[in-house]
Formats: structure tokens, C-alpha cells, sequence
């Protein structure tokens, strides 16, 4: 019986990577793009773009434990979580063309055409991406494997994202030849051939280890027991919801930021010193400076992951979680209190923002495999998919929350479309994008330090489960 203990290869952790740089070709449009899609191009109000993200994501979310039910309970040769990625593959590209399409009708018509567009995606996002992060707790039960499978993961979900947002907006511009319209509608079209690609490779190139207890009956009833008594998961599930309300919230306003905010005049003659205004001679200030900014901040977020597994083998998941998460919540306090000639201080300030939070963007996930892994020594049940099923819940109510708050905030400090903002709606701006997301990631900080697999609990958990696993019959 493989106990899923030995090392898994490059190859294998290279193509579960490429499945997330497939997600995050998506993913990262939605938060960084989403909201000034629909308010700035498709044509709705920031409180009505604000609802469509609360209601759309919510919904889905709800929908995540279902996923994770139905795909604990999907037995093939090709083992529960892998088909679900081949499956959903194509149909992941055409829904991410057509919710970001603007077809030519009423105020009210493009209101019901987003909410229809943006569910589906949003669905067949989770069928696709909850069994792929389940994926990762059953292909070893090697944790120091897991931190480093993760690693591998989030390097090609940072790549993906750098793709997206260096270049995304670029494209729209070069695609559109004015017509944004157009331009998001080209640009994510060849987004989503790309993800469908990639999650072909993933599918090919894995393979499920980790299998229950073959006497272990399927019981809906008490994996949602075992899950309620779990408090590892309780404290994921909440670290997780507030993560991504920062993320989506701070994502979906800093364009805004940029377009209302920052002095152009400055922006220029601080990208004019660090040669970029030469090498992009054609591209205007704001799409220059913002493609800069977030360059930067994904390149070093991914010197953070590859220092994250190091950092976690010796101070633990846990530990390493709090300090990044904790520095970069302080650091975007700072962030608020720049003037709108800070050019570089804003970048400089970003990207201290992103190495700290990249030393624990693999630990999310990894952690959520710790707590499947909790589940079954604690209740000699294993129910992957429910565990991270249900923390997803959290992942996507947290990006419905995130993005309806950005949405509702720039409607509250008087933001309107394509014009000159107030400085009351340029207030509103700068406090989405520091000291509101920053209150989230301290939260979650406080509540990690009553999170109880330490260190010296995940060496137990490996050890006594893989000693169960040995007798299991095949």
C-alpha cells in the first residue's frame, strides 16, 4: 500500500503548479480587473457592481460544500479530484470570454447578463479549482512535501499573476485600439485557452495517493460532525475568509488608485528614472506605472515563496504565517499615508507589502491539507474534499465580501465613473486600498495564534497516520 510518504517529482509538482497558473489567468483578472470592468467599461453603478460580486460569490460559495461532497463520494481510475479538472477545463475558458463581454443592451439587460455569466463562471471556478486544492492533500502524506508541492504551486499561480497584471491591461489597450470593450473581451479569451491548456497538463502529469480507510463508509452526516468539532478548521476557515476580503478589496480599488490618485507628472519622471518610459515609449503613465507596480510586486512575492518552505521547516507553518501576515497588514497602514507624489514610495512600499505576505501564500493551502490531515487522526475519518470544500467557502465568501466592500465604499465616498473625483471620493480610494483591507489581515493574526498544529504536532500527525495507512488492506 503506498502510504504517500516518499518525494514527489518535479515533473509532477511542475504540472499541479501549471493548474493554478491556469486558475490564476482568472483568478487575478477577477480581483485586480472585475470591478472597474463593470464600472468603467460594461456600464453599472460601483453599488450595483458592489451587490453583483456580494451575490454572485456568495452563492457560489455556497455551492463549495456540495462540490466537495459529490467529488469526496467520485470514484474513477483516474482517482476522486482529477476529473474534475479535465472536465470543467474548456468550459473555464469559454465562461471567463463571455463574463468579460459586453453585449449591446439596457442598463437592465446588462444587469442580468452579468449576474447570469459571472454565477456560471463562478461555478464552474469552484467544480474546477476545489478538487484541484483537494488534489494537493491526497498526492503525498509527506507534509515537508506539502509545504514544498505548495511552493511549486503558488511560484506558477505568482507567474500566472504577473502575466495578468503586467500585462493584462496592455493587451486591452493594444487589442481594443480604444474599444476596451473589445480589448478585455480578446485579452481574457486568450486567457482562457491558455488555463485549458494547462489544466490538461495537470490532469496528465499527477496522480492520487492518499486514499481513505477502504472500510471507511460514506456518512454525510457525520463528516459535517467531524467538521464542527474541528477547530483547526474553524480558525482556516475564518483566517481564510478574512485573507481574501483583504486581498479582493485591496485588488479591485488600487487601478483606481492609480487613475485618481497618484500625480501622473511625478509617475512619469519616477518611471523615466528607472528607464521603463524607454522601453514602453507608447504606453501612457497610468497603464505604464500600474503593469510596473504590479511587475514588482509579483516578482518578489515569489522570492518569498521560495523562501517559504525553509522558513516553515524551522519556525513552523503556523509561526512563519503570522509574522508575514502580521508585517504586511502594518505595512499597508504606512501605505495609506503616502501623498500622491510617492511614485517610487508606493512601489518601494509594495513591495515590502509582498515579500512578507509571499512567505505564506503556500502555507494557506498547505495548512488546509494539516487539517484534513487533523480530521482523520482525530476521527479516523478522512473527507478531503469536504475539508477544503468548506474552507473554500470561506476563500470565495471573502472575495464577495472584499469585492462588494470596495464597491460599496467607492459608492459611499461619491465615486462616479470617467470623471474628476472629489477629494472625499479620493479619500475613499486610499482608505480601501491601506487601512480597511489592513484591519482584515491583523484579525486573522490574532486568531492564527490559536491555531494548534505547531510544529511538533505536524511531525505526530505524519507519523502516527502514516503507521495507520500501513494497515490498510489494498
Amino acid at each position: 500500500m503506498d502510504t504517500g510518504i516518499k518525494k514527489l517529482s518535479v515533473k509532477e509538482k511542475v504540472g499541479y503548479g501549471l493548474g493554478d497558473s491556469a486558475a490564476n489567468f482568472v483568478f487575478q483578472t477577477m480581483i485586480v480587473l472585475q470591478l472597474i470592468f463593470y464600472t468603467d467599461t460594461f456600464g453599472i453603478s460601483a453599488a450595483a457592481a458592489g451587490t453583483l460580486l456580494l451575490v454572485a460569490r456568495l452563492w457560489d460559495a455556497i455551492t463549495d460544500p456540495v462540490i466537495g461532497v459529490l467529488a469526496d463520494r467520485t470514484n474513477t481510475r483516474w482517482g476522486k479530484f482529477r476529473p474534475w479538472i479535465i472536465a470543467t477545463a474548456i468550459p473555464f475558458g469559454v465562461m471567463a470570454y463571455l463574463t468579460f463581454s459586453t453585449p449591446d443592451l439596457s442598463y437592465k439587460g446588462k444587469l442580468i447578463y452579468a449576474y447570469i455569466t459571472y454565477m456560471i463562471m463562478m461555478l464552474i471556478y469552484s467544480a474546477n479549482n476545489l478538487p484541484y486544492s483537494a488534489l494537493s492533500g491526497v498526492m503525498t502524506g509527506n507534509m515537508a512535501e506539502r509545504t514544498s508541492l505548495s511552493s511549486f504551486r503558488f511560484v506558477f499561480a505568482i507567474a500566472a499573476a504577473f502575466v495578468v497584471q503586467v500585462f493584462a491591461l496592455p493587451l486591452v489597450d493594444k487589442l481594443g485600439q480604444g474599444d476596451d470593450a473589445l480589448g478585455f473581451r480578446l485579452t481574457i479569451g486568450f486567457f482562457g485557452i491558455l488555463a485549458a491548456i494547462f489544466f490538461a497538463i495537470t490532469f496528465f502529469t499527477t496522480r492520487e495517493r492518499i486514499k481513505p480507510d477502504p472500510e471507511q463508509k460514506t456518512n454525510l452526516k457525520q463528516d459535517l460532525k467531524d467538521l464542527s468539532k474541528n477547530v483547526p478548521w474553524a480558525i482556516m476557515f475564518a483566517v481564510t475568509l478574512l485573507v481574501f476580503i483583504n486581498l479582493s478589496m485591496r485588488g479591485s480599488v488600487m487601478l483606481y488608485y492609480f487613475r485618481n490618485y497618484l500625480d501622473p507628472a511625478s509617475m512619469v519622471q519616477s518611471l523615466q528614472s528607472l528607464g521603463m518610459t524607454r522601453l514602453f515609449p507608447n504606453m501612457d503613465s497610468v497603464t505604464l506605472g500600474f503593469s510596473v507596480f504590479n511587475g514588482a510586486s509579483q516578482a518578489i512575492t515569489i522570492v518569498g515563496i521560495l523562501f517559504s518552505k525553509m522558513l516553515a521547516m524551522r519556525f513552523g507553518k503556523r509561526n512563519v504565517f503570522i509574522g508575514g501576515m502580521g508585517m504586511a497588514g502594518l505595512l499597508m497602514l504606512l501605505f495609506g499615508l503616502l501623498p500622491p507624489q510617492a511614485f517610487m514610495a508606493a512601489l518601494l512600499m509594495q513591495v515590502l507589502i509582498s515579500l512578507s505576505w509571499g512567505f505564506t501564500v503556500p502555507l494557506l493551502w498547505a495548512m488546509m491539507a494539516d487539517v484534513a490531515d487533523y480530521s482523520e487522526w482525530k476521527n479516523h475519518r478522512r473527507a478531503t474534499g469536504m475539508i477544503f470544500s468548506a474552507i473554500v467557502f470561506g476563500l470565495k465568501a471573502g472575495l464577495g465580501f472584499g469585492g462588494a466592500l470596495a464597491g460599496y465604499f467607492l459608492a459611499l465616498y461619491g465615486y462616479e465613473a470617467n470623471v474628476v473625483q472629489t477629494q472625499e471620493a479620493i479619500l475613499g480610494i486610499r482608505l480601501t486600498a491601506s487601512l480597511y483591507p489592513a484591519i482584515f489581515f491583523l484579525i486573522a493574526v490574532v486568531l492564527l495564534f490559536f491555531y494548534r498544529i505547531d510544529k511538533p504536532m505536524e511531525l505526530k500527525l505524519e507519523k502516527e497516520l502514516a503507521e495507520r495507512r500501513k494497515k490498510y488492506k489494498d
